[in-house]
């Protein structure tokens, strides 16, 4: 059975008494992306810690299976929520972790916001990659008009659930939204417009306000692709003629 990781963060004190082997080897290293440089198995203890020494999970797809089926069968179809509030206090606390891990890690002085977006979304998620989150793509033209554009390839949910004709995955729009709000400071929403379980060939999530969101959600439901939603909001255009219920 293919195994998916799963990241939790681990508390201060957990943290400062795990040393991994080779972090203490080679202190100034940091082209650690392959998986066995990055991860680091104590039997004695029986943790499975990363790099940055936050202890990690190893769960099967019956896992992912079992708990969105078991989500479904308590809640019915408030389970997308309860998935999506999941991801988000996921991603709300790992943006709390990175800005700890990530300027110790490379040894900064300036702060995150000083830094090139780009380059500090790449830190943060390459080590989601090596846990089995799937590769990304960030589009950030739309940046100043308070949206942007993530594509998942290979989503962990998605793969593991099959063409089911739905967006399914709304742990990792919770986890986008979670970990931008922390990252800037403002609250933001985040949107699964286009998803592998669909039959598509990766997905496609919306990150930004809530105007945008909520637009978006609108065409979605009204039968919107989501190159229409896309094009919408490039253009600008808002769901101003939306019927007043």
């Amino acid at each position: 059975m293919t195994m998916t990781r799963s990241r939790s963060q681990a508390a201060a004190g957990d943290r400062s008494s795990v040393n991994h082997l080779l972090r203490k080897k080679y202190p100034k290293r940091h082209h650690h992306y392959a998986f066995w440089d990055f991860f680091q198995f104590d039997s004695d203890r029986g943790t499975y810690t990363d790099w940055n020494n936050a202890r990690n999970l190893l769960v099967t797809e019956d896992f992912i299976i079992g708990l969105i089926e078991g989500l479904e069968e308590e809640v019915g179809p408030a389970s997308s929520v309860v998935m999506y509030k999941i991801g988000e206090e996921w991603g709300r606390c790992d943006a709390q972790f990175f800005a700890e891990w990530f300027p110790s890690e490379y040894g900064y002085e300036q702060g995150i916001k000083q830094m090139r977006l780009s380059y500090v979304l790449e830190a943060w998620w390459w080590p989601c990659t090596t846990q089995g989150w799937g590769n990304w793509e960030v589009d950030l033209s739309e940046q100043k008009h308070g949206f942007m554009f993530i594509n998942i390839f290979d989503s962990v949910v998605a793969r593991t659930l099959g063409d089911v004709g739905r967006p399914v995955c709304h742990l990792y729009a919770g986890l986008f939204a979670g970990f931008f709000s922390g990252l800037v400071q403002k609250e933001l929403s985040c949107i699964e417009i286009q998803c592998y379980a669909m039959g598509e060939t990766y997905c496609k999530f919306l990150l930004g306000k809530q105007d945008r969101i909520d637009a978006a959600a609108f065409w979605q439901n009204e039968g919107a692709s989501a190159k229409d939603i896309e094009r919408r909001l490039r253009s600008g255009e808002l769901v101003y003629g939306k019927p007043q219920r």
